[in-house]
Order: structure tokens, then C-alpha cells, then sequence
């Protein structure tokens, strides 16, 4: 299996500044090279500027700025430049598929932050003793780096990564070869029904709270992005005072990120360890959570009717804070891990269809339904949970698509 490591690093106030620097100095190679193909498709006949091309240059870019390039790795400045043909690949798929295209950006200083070492020992190297009491990361330009290495690393070690948030940095291990470990059988399957009030409801009746991390830092959060926002805009990324207002909007967004990643791990280990078959919706949550289109007044030229946009922003903020994608892919990493089977359904009226694994009739219809927790069958006057009806009716639809696989 592949699997990936993130471990905190613990740069002295030298290596920081290091690290900083090569950041900088990959995001210029990366704006430069963006803008080299840009001159070229306008100004020179619409030329394409491929990949291929680009690398054999960085010979000569790096004799001619050895203080800002040529002190970096070779093969991390290949993969920048890879990365940026990444992003074309993706702007012609878009285009060729119709949709929106979104052609590749100018990086931003707060909108670069990872470098990226293609193989471990080139340019990067990962230094762990057994006991991982004395781990470092050896990079090139920069020197080795003390790691929190709160876990032992298994399988071998390909790429290495370094990456920031906000004023932390992190390396990431990408590691083939990674031995299953795999948990005992249960022989119990399970069925969940994702929802915002509940995070979660099992089909045997079990409710995960939502802990809405973003709400429970709404004000706080608030405060600190209008603090940040009475800054004129030409002062801003000027002055200490905006740069400390900035870091605090950031500290606070990556605590909630760093909240909501821990409790998707506990809930999603909790699922694996009691569970063999674990049944879920198949979530669009892209879909679910864009905003609804506007519609044209047909009787004043230029003016809208409601479409119920502001409610529907609330129900978005709920759902992209429950982090449902994030969890739904944690929870499948897990599972393959410890030999578990994950089976998403087809959501399509989980919870307005009377569960017959509950004693109902199997009627669908929408008026089953009767608020966000009740359900009301409109045939046989089948009473009970909606949630707790949902998560039957996947695990319902779980058994049934692991027969056919059988």
C-alpha cells in the first residue's frame, strides 16, 4: 500500500528563515516559468512552451542566480516546474470537457507553500534512528532538521515534502510498500447516514455529535478578520501590525483545521475497530454545497427574484465545516489498512423511504419526511428517527451490493 506521513519539524530560527527563503525562490521559479508561457502563446505566434523545455534551462538559470537558485536542489526545482505543467494539463482537460476553465495563477507569497524532493536522498534525505528519539530531515541548502516523529515510519520512503502552515512547518513522506495491519473480524455490518445536527447516525440507532468547530469559533474569528479588515488596502503586507493581524486569522483557521482532522481520525478508527462492512452515502458534497443560480425577474429588466441564497449559505457553512469529504476519505484509507470493506451507496431517498429493516413498508415519498429529525410514513404511520431511517436503508442497500459482489 501507499501511504502518507506528516510529522511536525522544529527548525532553529536559521533554518527557518532558510526554509522561508526556499519557498520564495521555488515560487519565483514557478511565476517565472508561468509567465514564459504566457509571452510565448501571445506574442510569439501562440507558441506552446511544453514541460520538456523548461527543465533544460535550469542549468543555465541556476549559473546565472546561484544565490537564489543555485543554492536549492535540482530535482526539487524540476518537480516545481512539473507542477506547473500539472496545472496546464488541468486547464486544457477543463476546457476540452467544457467547463469552467481557470487558467494557471501567479503564486501569491501566501499562496505557495509546499517544495517538493521526487526522491528520497536527492537533494532531501529522511535520517530516522529505531527509537525515533533522534530524527532528522536533511535538506539540501539548508541542513538537517529536527522531526517530531510521533509515529515509526513503515514501507520505503519515496518522496519528501516540506510544507508550511501558517508559521509551522511539516514534512510528508510518501511511502509504497507499506504493510497492511489488519484488525480482527467482528462480523458486524453498519450502515451511516452523514447529516449536519448529527455528524453521523448508525443504523443500529448511534448518534456521533457534531462539534461544529467553526461555529464554536465563529466570534473569535469574526473579530479577528474585522481587525484585519480596517487596514486600508494600501498599508496592507506593509506594516507589522497588519502581517500580526494576518497570522492570527490564520492560527485561528488552521486550529479549526487541525480540531476537525483529530476528530475525523477518532471517529473514523471508532467505525473501523467495531465494524467488518461499513455502508455510507455516495456524497456529491461539491454539488451539495454550490450556491444556488439567480433568477431573473421576468417583469423589471435587470432586478432578481428570491432564491433563497442566504438560507442556503447557511446550510453550506454547516456542511463544509462537518468536513463530510475529508472524513468519507480518511475513512476508506483506514479501512483498506485494516482490511475492512467500505460500500457507498446511492443516497437517492435514504431517508424518505420507510426502512423495512425497521418494520416499515418500503413506501418512498417525500411527505415521509416530516421535519429534519422526524419521520412520519404517509401508508403505514411508520414513526422514527429520519437519520436513524437513513442509516438503515444504506446499510439496506450495503448488504444488498456486497451479495452481488459475492
Amino acid at each position: 500500500m501507499i501511504r502518507a506521513y506528516k510529522f511536525l519539524l522544529r527548525p532553529t530560527t536559521r533554518q527557518a528563515v532558510a526554509l522561508r527563503d526556499m519557498l520564495a525562490d521555488h515560487r519565483s521559479l514557478y511565476n517565472g516559468a508561468l509567465q514564459e508561457r504566457r509571452d510565448a502563446y501571445r506574442h510569439v505566434s501562440q507558441t506552446s512552451v511544453r514541460y520538456g523545455d523548461q527543465p533544460a534551462q535550469l542549468k543555465a538559470i541556476r549559473v546565472f542566480d546561484p544565490e537564489r537558485q543555485g543554492r536549492w536542489s535540482f530535482s526539487s526545482q524540476q518537480a516545481t516546474l512539473r507542477r506547473l505543467d500539472k496545472a496546464f494539463q488541468a486547464f486544457f482537460r477543463r476546457v476540452k470537457n467544457g467547463e469552467k476553465p481557470g487558467y494557471p495563477r501567479f503564486k501569491g507569497a501566501g499562496h505557495f507553500d509546499t517544495v517538493t524532493f521526487p526522491k528520497d536522498g536527492d537533494g532531501c534525505r529522511w535520517d530516522s534512528t529505531p527509537d525515533n528519539k533522534q530524527t532528522r530531515v536533511r535538506l539540501q541548502g539548508i541542513g538537517h532538521i529536527r522531526v517530531h516523529q510521533h509515529r515509526p515510519v513503515q514501507g520505503h520512503v519515496k518522496t519528501i515534502s516540506v510544507k508550511r502552515e501558517g508559521n509551522r512547518w511539516y514534512v510528508v513522506l510518501a511511502c509504497d510498500n507499506v504493510p497492511a495491519d489488519e484488525l480482527p473480524p467482528t462480523g458486524v455490518i453498519v450502515g451511516v447516514d452523514m447529516g449536519t445536527v448529527h455528524f453521523l447516525t448508525t443504523s443500529d440507532g448511534g448518534h456521533v455529535a457534531n462539534p461544529h468547530f467553526l461555529g464554536a469559533m465563529a466570534d473569535e474569528l469574526a473579530e479577528a478578520q474585522r481587525h484585519l479588515a480596517t487596514f486600508p488596502k494600501r498599508t496592507r503586507q506593509r506594516t507589522k501590525k497588519h502581517r500580526a493581524a494576518a497570522r492570527k486569522v490564520a492560527r485561528l483557521h488552521a486550529k479549526i483545521r487541525r480540531q476537525r482532522l483529530d476528530f475525523h481520525h477518532e471517529t473514523a478508527r471508532a467505525l473501523i475497530t467495531d465494524h467488518d462492512v461499513i455502508g455510507h452515502e455516495r456524497l456529491n458534497t461539491k454539488g451539495m454545497t454550490k450556491s444556488p443560480a439567480p433568477k431573473p425577474d421576468p417583469e423589471s429588466n435587470g432586478a432578481f427574484l428570491p432564491n433563497g441564497a442566504a438560507e442556503k449559505a447557511g446550510l453550506n457553512r454547516s456542511i463544509l465545516d462537518a468536513g463530510w469529504g475529508q472524513f468519507l476519505g480518511i475513512l476508506a484509507n483506514k479501512a483498506e489498512s485494516a482490511g475492512r470493506l467500505v460500500i457507498p451507496v446511492d443516497p437517492r431517498n435514504t431517508s424518505r423511504t420507510c426502512s423495512l429493516s425497521l418494520g416499515g413498508c418500503g413506501h418512498v415519498a417525500e411527505e415521509n419526511r416530516v421535519t429534519q429529525a422526524e419521520f412520519k410514513c404517509t401508508v403505514c404511520s411508520f414513526t422514527a428517527n429520519a437519520d436513524h431511517v437513513g442509516a438503515s436503508n444504506i446499510l439496506h442497500r450495503a448488504g444488498l451490493a456486497l451479495c452481488a459482489a459475492a
